[in-house]
C-alpha cells in the first residue's frame, strides 16, 4: 500500500500512519539542491527554512501523543494539510533547467559550518607542519597548507603553540618510517601534557607511510587522530573535523585522476628564491624494489596550463628557480585537451624498454619544459627525478638550446650490474646506459651528472658490487644519493625475491661506493677550478655570518664572501649581493659536495648566457 498520493486537484492524500513519515521526507525534497553531488550539507539559510517549516505545519518533534488524543491530532492535521504545501509548491522551489543560451552568474559559495576551524568569536586553529622525504612531499606540504588555508587554519612554525600537528611521512625506506614512529612518541607525551583549559591536541600522518601503514598507525597505541593519503589532502578539513568529535578519522584512498590542478601551493618560505611545482603524479614503472606504485598510485599529469599559470604565479612572487616534480618527470603526458591526444608519441633512450604498453598521443615532456622555460627568460628551470628512458633527442636539444633550462641532469643508475638491473626491472643494460650518458654528455657539453644508487640489493654478488663500483669511476658523477637496500612490503621484489645480502654486507658496500663517489666528485668538480660559475644566491652561510651562499647551474652548492661588488649596471655602482640575485663567482676550491670562490660581480641570466 502507497504512503500517500496526489489527487487531481493536487492535494497530497495520506495514510494517517504514515503522514508524519513522509511529510518529514516531502520536506526535505525542496532543500536537496544544497547539499550538491558532493553531498555537502545544508547552508545555514536552508537549515533555518527547514525549521521554521516544520514549526509552521506542526511537525516538530515531540512526545506521542496519548491514544484520546491521536484522533482530534490527526483530524487537526487534516486541516492543516488541506491549507499546506502543494505539488505545485513543491515543483516551484525545485532547481529549474537552465534555457538555452542563458547566463549562469555564480553566487559565492556559503562556507561549510563543520567544516570551519573554529566557532565565531573563537581563536582559529593554528596547524603546525613537518616534512620528511623528497622533494615531493615539500610540495605535498605546500599542497595541503593551501587547503587548510582556505579553511581557516593558521600556520604556526612553534611546536608548542600548536593545535594540530601534521607529519607528510616518506615510506622508501625503513629507516625514514622508523624516524616517524620515534617522532609519534614525542608528541605523543606532549599531547598528554596539553593543559585542560585548551582544545585537544591533534596528531595525523599525511603521504606515502600513511597510504602504506593506516591500520598500524591507528590502532598503534592510539597515537594518531587522523591519516591522510598522498590523494586525500583536500579531505583534511573533514578528517580534522571528525576528529575533533574525539574520533579517529582516515582516507587513504588512491586516485586515478588527482593532481592538485586547481590548487595552487602556498610556499612554506615566503622568501625563498626557489620553488617546486608537480607537475606528475604516481608512477608506472614497477621497478622490483619500488614502493612508490602503491603509496602514491597510477602515473597521471596535470594540464599543460595549470602548470604554466604556477610558474607564472611564482614568477610574479620573485622566485628565481623553478624545479618541476614527479616520480618519473619526464614521461609527462597531457591529455586533458582533445587536440592533444593526436599529438606524436616520442620513441623511448636507444635500447631502453618499459614494462607498460607505450602510451600514443598527449603533449610531451620537451613541450612543457620549452613552455615553462618562455615563462620568464630570468626563472631557472629543473627538473627532478627522472628516468634513463625517457630522453629523446628533442629533450636534449632542448636543454642545450635553451640559456635558463640548467645543464644538469640525474640520471638514476640503481647498479652497474646488467643482472641486477634485470631482476630490478629497469628496464636496460649496464652497455645501454654508458651509451645514454655518452649521448648525453656528446649532446650537453659541460652537463653535471647526479645519479641514485643501492648497495645490497637482492642477490647482489660481489661480483654485482664491483660492477657498479666500476660505473660511479667510468661516469664520474657531480652529485650522487647512495643508499643500503631496504626491503618494502607490497613490492615485487618482497614477493618474488629473497633479500639475502646480510645487513653488515650492506653496509660495508654502501661504504665502498660512497667513498668511490666522493673521490670521484671531486675530481669532476675539481674541473671547475679557476672557472668562472653563474650562481643563484640563496642566503648566508650556515657556516659563516661573513659568507654567502648559493648553488651553480649543475645544482652544486657555492659558498663565497659576503662584499661589496659592481652591481652589474655598468655604472660602476657597487652592492651587496642578496637572496635572489644571480651573481659571477671565480671558484678557487672544489670538494666532492662544495665548490669556494670569489665574488666577482652581478648578472643575470641572459647576460651569463650571452657571454658564454
Amino acid at each position: 500500500m502507497p504512503f500517500a498520493r496526489w489527487d487531481c486537484a493536487g492535494r497530497l492524500v495520506s495514510h494517517p500512519s504514515a503522514t508524519m513519515m513522509m511529510m518529514r521526507m516531502m520536506l526535505m525534497q525542496p532543500l536537496k539542491h544544497a547539499l550538491g553531488a558532493a553531498g555537502r550539507p545544508l547552508s545555514w539559510a536552508a537549515r533555518s527554512e527547514l525549521r521554521s517549516r516544520v514549526s509552521a505545519w506542526g511537525l516538530d518533534a515531540g512526545p506521542h501523543p496519548a491514544k484520546g488524543e491521536q484522533k482530534e491530532g490527526l483530524e487537526g492535521f487534516s486541516a492543516r494539510l488541506a491549507t499546506g504545501p502543494t505539488l505545485q509548491h513543491f515543483l516551484r522551489n525545485t532547481a529549474p533547467p537552465l534555457e538555452a543560451g542563458r547566463q549562469v552568474t555564480e553566487e559565492p559559495e556559503e562556507p561549510v559550518p563543520y567544516l570551519t576551524s573554529s566557532a565565531p568569536g573563537e581563536a582559529r586553529r593554528k596547524v603546525y607542519l613537518e616534512t620528511y622525504g623528497c622533494q615531493m612531499n615539500v610540495n605535498d606540504t605546500e599542497i595541503a597548507w593551501a587547503i587548510l588555508q582556505k579553511n581557516g587554519y593558521l600556520r604556526t612554525n612553534r611546536l608548542g603553540e600548536a593545535d594540530v600537528i601534521l607529519l607528510v611521512t616518506c615510506s622508501i625506506r625503513e629507516k625514514a618510517e622508523q624516524a616517524i614512529w620515534n617522532r609519534l612518541q614525542h608528541l605523543t607525551a606532549l599531547k598528554s601534557k596539553r593543559l585542560r583549559t585548551q582544545a585537544p591536541l591533534r596528531i595525523g600522518i599525511l603521504g606515502c607511510m600513511a597510504e602504506r601503514l593506516r591500520e598500524e598507525i591507528l590502532h598503534r597505541e592510539k597515537l594518531v587522530d587522523i591519516v591522510a593519503g598522498p590523494d586525500a589532502y583536500r579531505d583534511l578539513p573533514r578528517l580534522l573535523a571528525v576528529a575533533e568529535s574525539g574520533q579517529q578519522a582516515a582516507n587513504v584512498l588512491l586516485s586515478l585522476d588527482e593532481t592538485y590542478a586547481d590548487v595552487l601551493p602556498v610556499q612554506t618560505s615566503p622568501n625563498a628564491t626557489s620553488a617546486f611545482v608537480s607537475i606528475t603524479r604516481g608512477c608506472d614503472n614497477m621497478c622490483s624494489y619500488c614502493i612508490v606504485p602503491f603509496t602514491r598510485g597510477r602515473e597521471r599529469s596535470r594540464p599543460l596550463a595549470s602548470i604554466l599559470q604556477e610558474v607564472k604565479m611564482l614568477s610574479d612572487q620573485g622566485v628565481k628557480e623553478v624545479t618541476l616534480l614527479g616520480q618519473n618527470v619526464n614521461s609527462f603526458r597531457d591529455t586533458s585537451e582533445v587536440q592533444f591526444r593526436a599529438a606524436a608519441a616520442p620513441g623511448l633512450s636507444r635500447g631502453f624498454s618499459t614494462i607498460y604498453k607505450a602510451k600514443e598521443g598527449g603533449l610531451r615532456f620537451a613541450h612543457l619544459l620549452d613552455q615553462a622555460s618562455r615563462v620568464d627568460p630570468e626563472i631557472r628551470i629543473r627538473f627532478t627525478s627522472p628516468h634513463p628512458k625517457d630522453f629523446p633527442d628533442e629533450l636534449l636539444q632542448l636543454i642545450q638550446e635553451r640559456h635558463n633550462i640548467c645543464n644538469q641532469l640525474h640520471l638514476p643508475a640503481q647498479s652497474g650490474s646488467t643482472r641486477v638491473l634485470e631482476a630490478m626491472r629497469r628496464g636496460y643494460t649496464r652497455e645501454t646506459y654508458l651509451a645514454l650518458i655518452q649521448h648525453v654528455r656528446d649532446s650537453i657539453p659541460g652537463v653535471s651528472l647526479s645519479s641514485d644508487f643501492i648497495a645490497g640489493f637482492c642477490g647482489e654478488t660481489e661480483d654485482d658490487h664491483q660492477q657498479t663500483v666500476s660505473l660511479l669511476r667510468e661516469v664520474r658523477y657531480n652529485t650522487g644519493f647512495l643508499f643500503a637496500y631496504s626491503m618494502r612490503q607490497k613490492t615485487r621484489a618482497y614477493h618474488r625475491l629473497q633479500d639475502d645480502v646480510p645487513a653488515e654486507v650492506k653496509h660495508r658496500r654502501l661504504e665502498e661506493l660512497i667513498s668511490v663517489f666522493r673521490e670521484e666528485a671531486s675530481r669532476a668538480n675539481g674541473a671547475m677550478l679557476g672557472r668562472s660559475q653563474l650562481v643563484l644566491v640563496e642566503g648566508p652561510s650556515k657556516r659563516s655570518a661573513t659568507e654567502l651562499c648559493g648553488r651553480n647551474d649543475g645544482n652544486l652548492r657555492v659558498v663565497f664572501p659576503d662584499v661589496e661588488m659592481e652591481d652589474g649596471t655598468g655604472s660602476g655602482a657597487v652592492a651587496r649581493a642578496q637572496p635572489g640575485d644571480y651573481v659571477l663567482v671565480k671558484i678557487t676550491s672544489a670538494s666532492s659536495q662544495t665548490l669556494k670562490g670569489v665574488l666577482l660581480r652581478c648578472t643575470s641570466l641572459r647576460e651569463s648566457a650571452a657571454c658564454r
